[in-house]
């Protein structure tokens, strides 16, 4: 039985080791090598995980776009590009992709947009001071006040702020996997921690 792992960021010299171990394992995988799906499942799915529960607050949703996730990689290996990018932005974003769907079904609608939402174009202040939301974030992400602040943001500040600052994944990378240009990411991301702070100061304080 597959299970979920913690994840934590690698260093460099680790992500570089981890990519080259992606591409073997995919190869093995290619081959039909049932034992390389469950090695890529056991580091990846984790964070994919996470990131879907993030999006959707829906356990059952996450975990389906995680299994749907590992289906497509399990059925087309050799469709991930190393080139445009990690292993886990690519799962990472099919699984938004199968929350997108879902959501279209169930209720007529996208709670993520597709594409630069509109006054996102510019470019935001990205700068952080002492104590900022995303250090305060990071300092609490398990606590049930800080999650239940998450989910009262829009959804595409919320995927921003977990992309970045939850999962930690590079700028460039988490614009990739929402797939937006990167000062979008900035500008949800800068609206992001401005209205957590906010949440998280007490009523009266958000706007």
């Amino acid at each position: 039985m597959m299970t979920f792992v913690p994840w934590t960021r690698p260093r460099a010299a680790a992500a570089a080791a981890a990519a080259d171990d992606s591409a073997a394992l995919l190869r093995r995988l290619a081959r039909g090598d049932a034992q390389a799906l469950d090695a890529l499942y056991r580091r990846e799915a984790g964070p994919v995980y996470r990131y879907a529960l993030a999006l959707c607050a829906n356990p059952a949703w996450a975990a389906d776009a995680t299994q749907d996730a590992f289906i497509a990689l399990a059925t087309r290996p050799g469709a991930f590009d190393a080139a445009r990018g990690p292993l886990g932005a690519y799962l990472a974003g099919i699984a938004r992709n199968g929350l997108r769907s879902r959501w279209r079904e169930a209720q007529g609608e996208e709670p993520l947009p597709d594409g630069d939402d509109e006054g996102e174009r510019a470019g935001a202040d990205s700068s952080g001071a002492a104590d900022s939301p995303e250090t305060r974030l990071v300092r609490a992400q398990t606590s049930a006040a800080v999650w239940q602040a998450l989910r009262q943001l829009p959804a595409a500040q919320r995927e921003a702020l977990v992309l970045v600052d939850l999962q930690e994944r590079p700028y460039a990378e988490a614009a990739q996997v929402a797939g937006i240009e990167l000062n979008t990411l900035r500008t949800r991301l800068h609206r992001a921690r401005a209205r957590l702070a906010a949440l998280l100061a007490g009523p009266g304080e958000a706007q």
